[in-house]
């Protein structure tokens, strides 16, 4: 299917969406109990639940309206299937919680191998996007591996010794903003090493 371009706006809707709507479901939901098959569930459980439909509805759309899907999407939504049905069938949070420490601990492994390797996967995905020289892009993929084990780490100790509420709250708008502040001042400490498109001669 050809590659379409999609309004920003709409992407970010469809991309973020299902995170803020299951963030909705669950302050609307969390102290109701669901009665399902002769088991109680708790408002959580029922709002990871709804969470999966509704993230893979964007990630259709998504496909449907750009015709490609990013490896890291399906991967996602892959762990948010596994983890919901795990979730679901053993009635215990934990596990919807521990896919964010598993997602990030993933993606920090995949970078760290290609360090290990003297390369840099993220050069490999966003290369297109923001030309830099190799050594850029080898300390930009050093910094984000660090951060992807730091975002693990904390995961794991906030949904162990913190409330389901808490843990919600970051998962929904602190862990997405900090990794987005953080990718923000990379880009820009790094900017010694862009490559600037060469400007056409003027007729």
């Amino acid at each position: 299917m050809a590659r379409k371009q999609l309004n920003p706006m709409l992407k970010q809707v469809l991309e973020l969406g299902p995170t803020v709507a299951f963030f909705l479901i669950y302050i609307r939901i969390k102290d109701d109990t669901f009665a399902i098959g002769g088991v109680d569930y708790s408002g959580f459980i029922i709002a990871a639940l709804i969470f999966v439909p509704i993230l893979l509805l964007a990630m259709g759309l998504l496909w449907a309206l750009t015709g490609k899907l990013s490896r890291m999407q399906v991967f996602t939504a892959f762990m948010v299937i596994f983890f919901g049905g795990l979730t679901a069938y053993f009635n215990d949070e934990r596990f919807f919680k521990m896919k964010t420490t598993i997602v990030y601990g993933f993606m920090a492994a995949i970078l760290g191998v290609g360090l290990l390797r003297g390369q840099s996967y993220l050069q490999y995905v966003m290369e297109e996007f923001l030309p830099m020289e190799p050594e850029g892009w080898m300390i930009f993929t050093r910094r984000l591996t660090y951060m992807f084990i730091t975002l693990a780490v904390a995961n794991e100790l906030i949904w162990r010794t913190q409330s389901t509420d808490l843990w919600v709250k970051l998962e929904t708008f602190a862990f997405p903003a900090v990794l987005f502040l953080f990718l923000w001042v990379q880009i820009v400490g790094l900017q010694k090493y862009l490559i600037e498109e060469p400007t056409p001669p003027s007729e």
